[in-house]
């Protein structure tokens, strides 16, 4: 008890054997003293302060060199290589150019895919495939990675992998209209 009032007292500012009552009258300790270590010294070093009595400070490790970004190959046949940057980006690009076309001209005149290309859809598709082609590799010829054009929601694999979906689902749209005989969405 006369410690719990040393403790409540100390904290009020007050000596337990203060004569003012209060908390002291209380709690009944009006003869019990407890010496109090006032002017304690605290010394307060950083880190990388050194004392001679122990082991010199360590310094900071030094920051390692970020890696320059490796050389982008502008060959013709690195660009369009099999596991290179350009074909399923163009590929992937096309499709959902193509996919989302053939659904707009179905919804907008009811003409299935096939009859798309044989009424006069043909030179379409090759003049947009050529645009966007071209347009896919000027920036791979000059040395620029799709990653570095990359956004926070925009991202490289993200355009791939809606690539790899409108080619899946060009193709089924294309195998379904097949075999329904006629345009797959119609008004």
């Amino acid at each position: 008890m006369a410690a719990s009032c040393y403790g409540v007292s100390s904290v009020l500012g007050r000596s337990p054997v203060d004569t003012r009552g209060g908390l002291n009258q209380l709690l009944g300790a009006s003869n019990f003293v407890l010496p109090i270590k006032r002017n304690l010294k605290f010394r307060v070093r950083s880190s990388a302060e050194n004392d001679e009595t122990k082991e010199p400070a360590v310094a900071p490790p030094t920051p390692t060199p970020i890696p320059p970004k490796p050389k982008v190959s502008t060959d013709f046949f690195d660009v369009l290589a099999f596991s290179g940057p350009g074909p399923e980006r163009i590929n992937g690009r096309l499709a959902m150019t193509g996919f989302v076309a053939a659904i707009a001209v179905e919804l907008a005149s009811g003409r299935d895919i096939f009859a798309q290309v044989q009424n006069g859809g043909f030179p379409w598709f090759i003049f947009t495939s050529a645009l966007l082609s071209v347009a896919s590799l000027v920036p791979l010829f000059s040395g620029q990675t799709p990653e570095s054009k990359a956004g926070a929601v925009m991202t490289s694999d993200a355009e791939l992998w809606n690539g790899r979906f409108a080619m899946l689902g060009l193709l089924a749209l294309a195998i379904t209209e097949y075999i329904k005989g006629g345009a797959l969405v119609s008004l």
